[in-house]
């Protein structure tokens, strides 16, 4: 089986905003007629001044190793904040104790594996919004969604997925039920994204939970046996078809270090 496209991650998994700015030196003005030209080699302009000055913006050279090796879609840019629209999950006690049989077995097809920190489901790939825009996104969202109910839905079918560079690579649990709700979600947030000019969602997605990571492309390892062998431990898991079923109560969007909270109705 091949792997699906990941649905809605940059491949630096970081959502937080890009304020790496530049200071623009302020220009040297010319001579005064009839004086002598200034010596070519000019004295150290003061931080204090080059601050006065924050006009153009230039790019932080991004190092991988601070985050994981991880490979960022977005380089850091002043007021640029990295947003994303998803459902978020709260994991119960039972879901961590089937997540500590599953990573250790994945691992051993994988040792690079990390288990995920939180957990999601999204509704949008991961946009770029200057920080002028955030709130107007936010509120165009909470129109959209406002008139939704909340919905049940189950994600029990083990899947590989990769971000679309191929730098990364997810062991996720796809949605099996409650599909349709998603999708109805999914074109509710697209319309928004289109008012603002940004990228709607993936044709066709697969919506899931990812449970662990790892860099680079890793489905050679993973598909076939491993993930026939994860399958079979989701699906001998004690109270495995209530484990994994959950409730959709409400709609967040991340904007850089911001959270934007929507219930559902």
């Amino acid at each position: 089986m091949s792997a699906a496209p990941l649905v809605g991650y940059s491949s630096s998994g970081s959502e937080d905003e890009a304020e790496a700015g530049a200071r623009v030196r302020p220009g040297t003005g010319g001579c005064s007629r009839g004086q002598s030209p200034l010596p070519s080699q000019k004295l150290p302009v003061p931080d204090s001044v080059l601050d006065m000055f924050p006009g153009a913006e230039e790019r932080l050279a991004d190092d991988s190793a601070k985050h994981g090796g991880r490979v960022r879609t977005f380089p850091h840019e002043r007021g640029n904040w990295v947003t994303h629209v998803y459902v978020p999950y709260e994991a119960r006690e039972e879901f961590l104790d089937l997540l500590d049989v599953l990573l250790p077995h994945a691992q051993t097809y994988v040792s690079r594996l990390v288990r995920m920190e939180a957990f999601h489901l999204s509704l949008s790939q991961s946009v770029v919004l200057r920080h002028h825009w955030i709130l107007p996104f936010v509120q165009a969202l909470k129109d959209r969604v406002a008139s939704f109910q909340r919905f049940c839905f189950t994600a029990d079918r083990v899947k590989i997925y990769t971000n679309q560079e191929k730098t990364r690579t997810f062991v996720g649990l796809e949605v099996t039920s409650g599909h349709t709700q998603f999708l109805d979600l999914v074109s509710e947030v697209d319309r928004v994204m289109e008012e603002f000019d940004l990228t709607t969602f993936y044709q066709d997605p697969s919506f899931h939970i990812s449970l662990a990571w790892c860099v680079g492309d890793a489905r050679l390892q993973l598909e076939g046996q491993c993930l026939r062998e994860l399958q079979e431990i989701v699906g001998e898991f004690e109270d495995s078809e209530m484990l994994l079923r959950a409730h959709a109560e409400q709609i967040r969007c991340k904007s850089g270090n911001k959270f934007f909270s929507m219930p559902l109705k």
